[in-house]
């Protein structure tokens, strides 16, 4: 299926010269008669954060800068610019080691809790879903609210039992469950800023087509179709969504042609009939919406070729043997 990374939901890291220039005036407006003035040690000790070649660097700098200062209003900026700076890294065991470092330099709870979903996040890189569940079910069971933890594993468990692990299944549907309701009720967690919700609630349609993933796996498909109604409504511009329901579709009505080659001839096997024919041409719509949102797009060539192929023979099937029309009814449902 088509992933769209929920690790690339990190923040972006702020320009340096902005944040740290942030941490300077707030430097000089301790120097009013209220308030301690700020040595220029310590200055020079969180320049030294920003200024360092490497992340390596820079942590080992920010680990020196709390020894000397651990009390320093500055510590929130460093914390933050050193998160930012963590959770960008791509190589996943360069991130595990960063994400421990980062926990065992800066540890406020606050800053233990923020470093949280890098932490998981590059055990769900390097396969070690194991911890990464049990790294989230422990902060979780502090904070439920984590939007990032209960999105990232839900989301993680789901990918897993499609490649035949139902392992952690249970869980992720609870996570997505709770994530759903805190993106609906728009219960933004306390400590995360307007800008960083905004963009982790564009994860709301990945979630809903998840959860509907493990209704279709339970054999729930009810509830499947709706989730993934929800999750078509929200994000229109998704193949996915419209090759399930057009399977769940399939399904219905290979359920009732065969119900309908067992019954006598009459006016209910007519009706039936026009319940089959029904059933087929909301299959060939969605599977049309799904062929035209991939049609020319590499990362779902052979999504798309597969769905094209069943779409042409059902409706062939419908339109006396006639592709004739199939091609308008495709590029209708292509975005502009």
């Amino acid at each position: 299926m088509k992933t769209r990374s929920f690790l690339s939901q990190t923040l972006g890291i702020c320009s340096l010269a902005l944040l740290f220039n942030g941490v300077a005036v707030a430097v000089v407006g301790q120097q009013d008669k209220n308030k301690p003035k700020v040595s220029e040690a310590e200055t020079k000790a969180v320049s030294a954060v920003e200024s360092a070649p490497d992340i390596n660097a820079k942590m080992a700098a920010a680990e020196e800068f709390l020894k000397k200062y651990p009390k320093s209003a500055s510590r929130v900026n460093v914390a933050k610019y050193m998160l930012d700076q963590v959770e960008v890294v791509t190589d996943a065991n360069q991130k595990l080691a960063l994400a421990q470092k980062y926990q065992a330099t800066f540890t406020d709870k606050t800053e233990i809790d923020s470093i949280k979903p890098a932490l998981i996040d590059a055990y769900v890189k390097l396969n070690r879903f194991d911890e990464a569940f049990a790294e989230g079910a422990t902060q979780l069971a502090k904070n439920a609210d984590d939007i990032q933890i209960l999105v990232m594993l839900a989301i993680t468990g789901v990918e897993q039992a499609k490649k035949q692990n139902p392992k952690y299944a249970d869980a992720s549907r609870q996570y997505g469950a709770r994530a759903i309701e805190l993106f609906e009720g728009d219960k933004k967690p306390a400590a995360m800023d307007a800008e960083a919700w905004a963009r982790e609630k564009t994860m709301l349609p990945q979630v809903y087509q998840e959860m509907a993933v493990i209704s279709l796996m339970q054999q729930n498909l009810p509830e499947a179709q709706g989730k993934l109604e929800k999750a078509a409504r929200l994000n229109p511009a998704d193949p996915f969504n419209y090759m399930l329901l057009g399977s769940i579709a399939n399904d219905d009505y290979q359920k009732v042609a065969q119900t309908y080659k067992s019954m006598p001839e009459g006016k209910a096997k007519d009706e039936m009939m026009q319940k089959i024919n029904g059933l087929l041409d909301k299959v060939i719509d969605h599977y049309a919406h799904a062929v035209g949102l991939s049609e020319g797009k590499p990362q779902y060539q052979q999504f798309h070729d597969q769905i094209l192929q069943d779409l042409t023979s059902y409706y062939r099937y419908r339109h006396n043997n006639s592709t004739e029309g199939l091609q308008k009814l495709i590029d209708g449902y292509k975005l502009p």
